[in-house]
């Protein structure tokens, strides 16, 4: 009876690894023998796809050999299998266009599942359909009357925050020491995001325990989505509730009696009554998230690039000098000379370009989509590949070298605002 009960044991174990491996077979072939008319590309391995050799590490100034090799065989629309689902990956520029243009009709938000636990149900990166639009609009508004309630020292708080981790860099004695400038441009953009959303200065010990999480927060939103205890993702779904609940006591704060308006964004966000408590510590996040990583590395992107063109560092130091000499010594730079600063401003825009900052955004087809030749099936992840469109030669002469008089003359694509445009509405 032993040896029988042993046998159908085995049978069974069988029958689910064959049932299990068919589902697995039938998941990664069947869109193709569906959908014949997809682009044209290849799916890779089982599950997985083709995703490790699409995130596998390369210049920011190239596009990879992923890409490379796809665009070379099957044109710059390809058909792909990436994270768990059939892809078109997209690096034409019209394309691209097409997608951020119909946001919400025909394409939407499509993160990876595990992203979710981390950024919470209220993120505008997972919220979908009439919430998002719903949030963004707010986003878009909040925006716009924070602009116009900026503080009088709004400028020179960023200006004593960048003098304050300049200073930081001095070492007693007149010894010399390395700075590791990301690390410390990471430190200044934390720093002004604090203060302008939070009001915190970075000497405040609440600015510490957020900065200490939110590390913790970032790590693992690019870690495997493993939830062990121990493990990166585990401690970042830890750290995002940590940081939660310090928001919610500085707002809980805020609405005591007493207590006097900082004329931050979080004022403005408690002024809102279309925004729930949970909401508002997502916008928060959100606002952290979405400044922190890019804004740090485009400052040292264009430190890199100056570091690299003595030439162009001596015209932005030229530029900057002229706008200087004319105010008196103890008077600060206000808004209206920053923007006489064209040529700072074409060194910024070539360093988005040539840096990649925001490679690409996930997308899904809500419904089938016809686009020239291209069929984009319904459910299917569609990536709208920036750097693809930035470091294409047939747009942009001598593409992968840095060339910031490229921007005194108009293009038909701002780089500049299409990355605006990802970052609000992602």
């Amino acid at each position: 009876m032993m040896a029988v009960a042993g046998e159908l044991a085995l049978a069974a174990l069988a029958a689910i690894l064959l049932a299990w491996l068919l589902a697995l077979v039938l998941s990664h072939f069947l869109p193709l023998l569906l959908n014949p008319k997809a682009p044209r590309g290849s799916f890779g391995w089982p599950l997985v796809g083709e995703t490790l050799r699409f995130l596998a590490p390369h210049s920011s100034n190239t596009l990879g050999g992923f890409l490379e090799d796809h665009c070379a065989r099957y044109g710059r629309v390809f058909k792909s299998h990436l994270f768990c689902t059939p892809t078109v990956v997209s690096c034409d520029q019209d394309l691209n266009h097409f997608i951020l243009q119909n946001e919400e009709r025909l394409f939407q938000c499509s993160y990876p599942r595990p992203i979710h636990g981390i950024l919470g149900k209220s993120s505008m990166l997972v919220v979908l359909g009439e919430d998002h639009k719903r949030l963004r609009n707010l986003a878009l508004a909040l925006a716009l009357v924070t602009s116009t309630k900026l503080k009088p020292g709004y400028l020179g708080d960023i200006e004593k925050i960048a003098l304050h981790v300049v200073g930081s860099w001095r070492q007693d004695g007149g010894g010399g020491r390395v700075v590791a400038f990301c690390e410390e441009a990471r430190k200044f953009a934390f720093s002004v995001i604090v203060k302008q959303v939070l009001g915190l200065s970075p000497e405040d010990p609440v600015t510490a325990r957020i900065l200490e999480d939110f590390l913790a927060f970032m790590k693992g939103l690019i870690s495997f989505p493993l939830y062990i205890p121990g493990t990166p993702y585990a401690k970042a779904v830890q750290a995002r509730e940590r940081i939660s609940s310090t928001v919610k006591g500085i707002i809980e704060e805020r609405r005591s009696p007493g207590s006097c308006k900082k004329g931050d964004f979080l004022d403005v966000l408690l002024s809102s009554n279309e925004l729930s408590d949970d909401e508002k510590v997502s916008f928060v996040l959100d606002s952290l998230l979405g400044g922190y990583e890019t804004t740090s590395l485009l400052i040292s992107m264009v430190v890199y690039f100056l570091g690299q063109s003595a030439e162009d560092l001596d015209l932005v130091k030229r530029e900057h000098d002229s706008i200087r000499s004319n105010k008196g010594k103890e008077e600060s730079l206000t808004s209206e000379d920053y923007k006489k600063m064209e040529y700072t401003q074409h060194v910024i825009n070539e360093a988005l370009r040539c840096g990649n900052i925001v490679k690409f955004v996930h997308r899904k087809a809500l419904k089938d989509v016809r686009y020239k030749e291209y069929l984009i099936p319904s459910g299917w992840k569609v990536l709208p590949v920036f750097s693809a469109v930035h470091l294409n030669p047939s747009l942009h002469g001598n593409a992968q070298h840095f060339q910031p008089c490229r921007w005194e003359v108009c293009y038909f694509l701002s780089i500049g605002s299409v990355l605006l445009t990802c970052h609000l509405y992602w």
